[in-house]
């Protein structure tokens, strides 16, 4: 029905994590609305944002001609983050700030792999070594859920106490198998014998089976029950509310837990014109193989990745499991489960959970992947949706597209601990020779990624990556920008630009492939064309090595590619230092025109062009010495 004439108040309110309204806007609609009309947008001021979490609450104010019974829905309530990276529902408390005792000891900061300081997040951590030592939190919100990053010695597994306002709750197991591998960093092993350790930690999760209030105290303690020695990086704490069957008259639900059971609920799906997927409630679903999902769309839902969880053989090893979808079933949907993996070393190929190619308008939302290889590989995969998701301690990338892949969208997700690029696109053209365009990635994290970059783009066009933050990358860059084709059929960057916008860079690079360094940014023209790239409000905070490095592939003592239309806008480089290890001589510099980074190599060829450029503390701000490569700033 028409709404009653007048105003039509509108108040919103923005309230901080704290419960503090931080600001309050008023406005008004005036006149009739007419039944099903819609009234032009109601401007009801601006707020200038910081950085946190916020609720927005929106009232519309009573009309006369409402029923009653109808005005629920006159009020309405949503969450707005503030910030780059990803918002997901936990906390994260970094062990350095929070309560020792016991003899606990902080520990770092250095930036030595294989260190127990120099593998955490922010390069320190603490350990409990002795009987009785611990680390305390203070509970920034209610919480029922804990995961904690840890180390404990190669071999060994054990259990560490958990305490709630001083009283013990409950223990959380721990292990060694996931972690410790040794040797070069390209392709380290699980025997102590091949050289020196890497990826010492892992994470472990724990349901407390009570909410804890906001204000208490969680401790984790060392005691006589607690073999070994223990280093704690951080913990998440996170209120966990089991999600119900989305709609019951329509959603197959498995008989049991076994792998056929939730194929048979699939099939079921896909053969009952009535259905349109398949629920899964909560409880752990062994599985050692992929479910097969075809012939038609289906919503695949569980009660939420805290709950609902596939989980691999713990008496195997590299096991591969996930979900094989066919093109027959575009559409589908995954959301609200857990897929935990048995992977302890890298096995190139199988370890995906969801390997998919040719399919289109797939959606993974709020899904939880851990201990596998990748999370998502794409190959010619188009409208492809990955949002509010988190991704583990896989041995390869969290998530990577490639084979023209288009108009993709990955949102929201934080990887943590990868064994290779966190977020990649791959331009290579081996299984489909078109243009990879129009794919966006926003608001990730990417942190302590252990073998590759947090972002690395090997050629494509028009694609955007916005809204980043990326830390503690142990080994390489933060962000690798790259025309290389390693040897697979390939196209470079195309003359539509490929952005990348509002990113934070804070302790990124490292050294890899035998003695080269690698800044926060590397610019890498290599065996395809290097052009269109466009960089803009950027902070890099305290690089490893080097804040920017620009380098060119040689192939027969000659370059092969120059970097070309480079153009990068209001961008800060800060702590660039002196490292003070065997790569010294290659550290310090805010930008750097790489003269000669590898045996055979020479310098970097091209130009790049700097505006709004913004440096400090650096050793050296920009090193150039070569007569091939122009930095210009503006």
């Amino acid at each position: 029905m028409a709404s009653a004439p007048g105003a039509h108040g509108i108040t919103l309110t923005v309230t901080n994590e704290a419960g503090t309204v931080v600001k309050t806007l008023t406005g008004a609609h005036n006149g009739i609305v007419n039944a099903g009309a819609t009234t032009v947008p109601v401007t009801l001021g601006t707020w200038t944002a910081a950085d946190g979490r916020y609720t927005v609450k929106t009232v519309i104010a009573d009309d006369a001609n409402e029923l009653p019974v109808k005005r629920a829905n006159n009020t309405t309530t949503q969450p707005l983050f503030v910030g780059r990276g990803a918002s997901l529902p936990y906390d994260m408390y970094e062990a350095e700030d929070g309560t020792l005792g016991g003899g606990a000891q902080l520990v770092g900061p250095n930036r030595t792999i294989g260190d127990l300081a120099g593998e955490a997040s922010g390069r320190r951590a603490v350990t409990l070594n002795t009987t009785g030592a611990s680390v305390e939190f203070v509970t920034k919100a209610a919480a029922n859920t804990l995961v904690t990053r840890f180390s404990v010695p190669d071999g060994t597994t054990s259990t560490l106490n958990v305490y709630v306002d001083g009283a013990f709750l409950k223990a959380i197991n721990l292990t060694s198998k996931h972690a410790w591998l040794y040797g070069k960093e390209d392709s380290p092993s699980n025997s102590p014998g091949a050289g020196a350790p890497r990826h010492i930690y892992d994470e472990a999760n724990l349901v407390l089976g009570t909410t804890v209030a906001k204000g208490s105290r969680i401790r984790l303690q060392k005691d006589a029950a607690n073999s070994g020695t223990f280093a704690i990086d951080f913990i998440n704490l996170e209120l966990a509310t089991a999600l119900p069957n989305p709609d019951p008259a329509r959603y197959a639900v498995p008989a049991g837990f076994t792998h056929q059971d939730v194929q048979n609920a699939l099939d079921r799906a896909r053969q009952d014109a009535n259905l349109v997927g398949v629920y899964l409630p909560a409880g752990d679903y062994p599985t050692a193989q992929k479910f097969q999902v075809y012939g038609k769309a289906v919503k695949v839902a569980g009660a939420g990745p805290w709950f609902t969880r596939f989980v691999s053989p713990v008496t195997q090893e590299n096991t591969d499991v996930g979900f094989r979808v066919e093109s027959s079933a575009n559409g589908s949907s995954f959301s609200g489960f857990a897929s935990f993996g048995n992977y302890t070393t890298r096995n190139d190929g199988p370890g995906k959970v969801w390997d998919l190619t040719g399919v289109s308008n797939v959606t993974m939302d709020n899904i939880w992947v851990e201990h596998q290889m990748c999370m998502f590989w794409g190959a010619n995969v188009h409208n492809i949706t990955i949002t509010n998701s988190r991704i583990r301690d896989t041995f390869a990338d969290g998530v990577n597209m490639t084979n023209g892949s288009t108009n993709n969208t990955v949102r929201n997700v934080e990887a943590r601990s990868t064994g290779d690029d966190s977020f990649a696109l791959f331009a290579a053209t081996d299984s489909n020779d078109a243009d990879q365009t129009g794919n966006v990635y926003e608001n990730l994290t990417a942190t302590l990624t252990w073998r590759a970059a947090g972002l690395a783009v090997y050629g494509g066009s028009d694609n955007v990556f916005r809204n980043i933050h990326i830390a503690d990358m142990l080994v390489y860059s933060g962000i690798t920008i790259s025309s290389l084709d390693f040897g697979y059929p390939m196209r470079g960057f195309g003359t539509t630009p490929t952005r990348f916008e509002n990113i934070s860079l804070v302790r990124a690079g490292g050294h890899f492939w035998g003695n080269q360094t690698f800044p926060a940014i590397w610019l890498f023209s290599a065996s395809k064309v290097f052009q269109g790239i466009r960089i803009s409000n950027v902070d890099i905070v305290d690089p490893t090595y080097s804040g920017i490095m620009f380098q060119t592939q040689y192939l027969g003592g000659r370059p092969v590619n120059p970097i070309t239309d480079t153009v990068l806008t209001d961008v800060s480089i800060t702590g660039a230092r002196k490292s003070g290890d065997a790569f010294d001589a290659k550290s310090g510099f805010g930008i750097w025109a790489n003269e000669l980074p590898e045996e055979g190599q020479g310098p970097a060829v091209g130009s790049a062009t700097f505006n709004g450029l913004r440096m400090s503390g650096n050793h050296t701000d920009v090193r150039n010495t070569t007569s091939t490569f122009t930095i210009t700033v503006n």
